[in-house]
């Protein structure tokens, strides 16, 4: 099989990637070898392609498709992308200047419709002879994170855009993504401002505790909200975020007692492009800027699939 084409890791991206691979899935037999299906992952994340219709060089479509799907619901791709910025912060070469957005995905009608699978032991008790048999009503514990069931618990939802999911995140001074959410559309940006920042995991090489303060933090508008200036100060993070016109004439009116002004630095909001870009980079691979997956924990998966790609390749 010759390796190199259009979209498919190279040589040095394989180097980087393999040392963190899982070895085994704890099941009997081998995994089919991993760069293999790794491409194949690759090619529908950039392409948006149903998964039955990859190319034959992938191999069998449903191994391709049960990797990603068992990748995304243990952790794994979110772990890949932990420690490829632990190779970056190693070296330097992560701007700790974190800017904080979010953008609405359109859903594809294909991502509705998960069944729902309600938590074990409380389904509808069976009459008759079934009845009797202990444990036969007991729903299997579905190996995916809690939370399905329904378009909500799966990151889906209604807003201006229509069926619509919305990833927040942040993103490093060089646009690449840090942590990835994923909600329903119509959840507001302020919501996960604390959950994004308190997601930021980046392991040392050595010893020591991982990374989880960046050194500033700057975000728009929908940001500016006690509750977020709060968590910032608490955290002793420096911090740039707009006031909302109407929160600065209401201070006016309090005079006094309507506190200090924010504070607000115009050279340092300026660089706040780089988590807007972040998105552009993201948004490149079709998957992610149409939502196909029903699931939202596999969706998630695509995400922090593309950026891992994005930091490999920046």
């Amino acid at each position: 099989m010759g390796w190199g084409k259009r979209g498919d890791l190279s040589d040095a991206e394989w180097e980087r990637l393999q040392p963190f691979l899982p070895v085994s899935n704890g099941r009997c037999g081998r995994w089919r070898d991993h760069r293999q299906v790794i491409d194949g992952i690759l090619h529908r994340v950039r392409t948006g392609v149903h998964w039955r219709d990859l190319p034959e060089r992938f191999g069998p479509w449903k191994t391709v498709y049960e990797r990603h799907r068992l990748w995304s619901a243990d952790g794994t791709w979110e772990r890949l992308l932990q420690q490829v910025q632990a190779e970056a912060d190693a070296v330097g070469e992560i701007d700790w200047d974190v800017s904080v957005d979010s953008t609405i995905v359109r859903a594809h009608q294909h991502a509705a419709g998960a069944p729902h699978r309600p938590a074990a032991g409380l389904g509808r008790p069976k009459r008759g002879r079934a009845a009797g048999t202990p444990g036969r009503n007991l729903v299997a514990k579905p190996r995916r994170p809690a939370g399905g069931g329904g378009a909500g618990g799966e990151g889906l939802g209604r807003s201006r855009g229509g069926f619509t999911s919305k990833i927040h995140l942040s993103a490093d001074g060089r646009c690449r993504p840090l942590p990835l959410i994923v909600t329903p559309g119509q959840r507001a940006d302020c919501t996960q401002f604390t959950p994004v920042l308190e997601k930021i995991r980046v392991p040392r090489s050595g010893s020591g505790r991982p990374r989880k303060k960046p050194d500033s933090v700057a975000a728009d508008k929908g940001y500016s909200n006690g509750p977020c200036r709060q968590h910032l100060r608490r955290r002793g993070i420096r911090h740039t975020i707009p006031e909302k016109t109407d929160s600065r004439a209401a201070r006016i009116r309090k005079g006094s007692q309507g506190g200090r002004p924010p504070g607000f630095d115009e050279e340092r909001y300026k660089k706040r492009n780089t988590v807007e870009r972040a998105v552009n980079r993201l948004k490149n691979f079709r998957a992610v800027a149409t939502r196909y997956d029903k699931r939202g924990y596999v969706f998630l998966g695509t995400v922090s699939a593309a950026a891992v790609i994005v930091w490999l390749r920046s």
